[in-house]
């Protein structure tokens, strides 16, 4: 099977393609995850970048045996909450299995790994699913993000590096983020707020032991007491876009239980901090919370915290009472995740699009205290203006009225990286350490959203054509 990124969707092809390749062998040698075998990759080819996966005989995908059926194709796939709880149970045990296995491995830092030599090291930047969909969907300039060898030796750099993502995605994307000038202010503070919690490095202890920032007297503070993991030698594997697609099933045995063929797809996969694995998965109701209609974020929780108790028992089943990070089970981790709010924390900086919501609705009170709740949700900002810094509330009223105004133009801007940097560098209230002034070209655009990857078979004499087999 030949798998080549999707042209104008993935934004990084070759780069992704390198990851991808070394991602999926890695596992396959070092775990007990059924994934295909990469029997051949290249950078640069006549069809582009692409992978040579060994092709598994399945008969459906995860998705398949949980979604309910019949469902117009035209929407996305939704739980079957019809299911037997005995099936559902059964089928999330495979998931949590699989799950537990791709936690074993430790990297000694953040980044993406690389086949150097024979061997496969973390000696890439993070390719996250989020960075992709800033570039084509923001239009974020691929030059104020990280470069592409730079790795992170502690979960809160990379937390920081997340937090200025989100700034990026407000300082960039034109059109259709601010509906007014207070959905900007919103923004714009809750952006600062959460970025000055992660230069403190506040981010990586919250909801553990050595938290400091959670509000005492925050109704919906809980008891913590589990310690912070390791920040700064053992990260992680973790796939952004992980979900029950992923995994195909090739049947069932004789006792009726449906047999795993392969865990496929390991896309913006990299060694991340330890904190991300520790949450429950976001996609045991399939919809991600920021996309749950018609009722929103809200009745996503509620809906999701009555899937995450069967989820919990069922790692319990899986865990067996073994322990999985300092004397602590895994169910325990998620639940405490769950119940203190890391879950959304680390939710809000992955996803730029979501993160307003998630911040809040579920994070602003736990970090600041209780709100006056007569203020509308439109001007939340004012109940935390004041927690800004004088630069940051004197430049607020420049940047919304030009944020305004951006979106009444409606184009595209292209940006040159000097004044990119230059940009970002004044939004985040920081010393401008290179670029200079320049123009920025303009250009009218649109974005098509499709899947990521093409995924099509090839003959042996359509390789041979290639000069790729013999």
């Amino acid at each position: 099977m030949v798998r080549v990124p999707w042209p104008s969707t993935v934004q990084f092809p070759g780069e992704k393609t390198l990851y991808e390749a070394a991602t999926s062998e890695y596992l396959r040698l070092n775990t007990c995850v059924p994934v295909p075998q990469v029997l051949h990759y290249v950078r640069e080819s006549d069809i582009g970048p692409m992978l040579i996966i060994r092709r598994v005989e399945h008969g459906c995908d995860m998705t398949d045996l949980l979604a309910i059926p019949g469902r117009d194709p035209g929407l996305p796939p939704a739980l079957n909450l019809s299911l037997p709880e005995s099936k559902l149970r059964s089928l999330w045990g495979k998931m949590s299995w699989i799950l537990m296995e791709l936690e074993r491995p430790k990297f000694p830092r953040i980044g993406s790994l690389l086949e150097v030599n024979g061997s496969f090291q973390v000696a890439g930047r993070p390719l996250t699913q989020n960075l992709n969909s800033l570039t084509q969907l923001a239009h974020v300039p691929p030059t104020i993000f990280p470069v592409k060898d730079k790795t992170f030796t502690t979960a809160g750099e990379w937390y920081l590096e997340l937090s200025n993502m989100n700034l990026a995605q407000l300082l960039f994307q034109h059109n259709n983020l601010v509906a007014s000038e207070d959905d900007c202010r919103n923004k714009y503070v809750a952006r600062h707020l959460f970025r000055r919690l992660a230069k403190q490095s506040r981010l990586s202890t919250f909801g553990f032991l050595q938290d400091n920032l959670s509000t005492p007297g925050s109704k919906k503070m809980t008891r913590l007491r589990i310690a912070t993991p390791d920040g700064s030698a053992a990260f992680r594997p973790w796939c952004d876009d992980f979900r029950p697609t992923n995994v195909l099933i090739g049947g069932s045995g004789p006792d009726g239980e449906v047999k795993v063929a392969a865990a496929i797809d390991w896309e913006f996969t990299y060694a991340a901090p330890t904190q991300f694995v520790l949450d429950p998965p976001w996609w045991l109701l399939f919809e991600t919370p920021e996309m749950w209609k018609p009722s929103g974020i809200d009745e996503w929780s509620k809906a999701y915290e009555l899937q995450l108790d069967i989820w919990l028992k069922v790692v319990e089943e899986q865990e067996k009472g073994a322990v999985f990070l300092d004397g602590v089970t895994l169910s325990a981790h998620m639940r405490e995740s769950w119940e203190t709010g890391r879950f959304w924390l680390n939710y809000a900086a992955r996803k730029s699009w979501a993160f307003d919501a998630v911040f809040w609705n579920f994070l602003d009170e736990r970090f600041f205290g209780a709100r006056d709740s007569r203020v509308p949700d439109e001007e939340l900002w004012k109940t935390r203006i004041d927690l800004l810094g004088r630069e940051e509330q004197q430049a607020m009223g420049p940047f919304v009225k030009r944020k305004v105004e951006e979106s009444r133009e409606r184009i595209l801007a292209e940006w040159e990286p000097a004044e990119a940097r230059r940009q970002l560098s004044e939004l985040l209230v920081e010393p401008i350490t290179q670029g200079r002034r320049s123009r920025r070209r303009l250009a009218s655009g649109i974005v098509v959203v499709s899947s990521s990857c093409i995924i099509t078979y090839i003959s042996i004499d359509g390789l041979k054509e290639l000069g790729m087999a013999s």
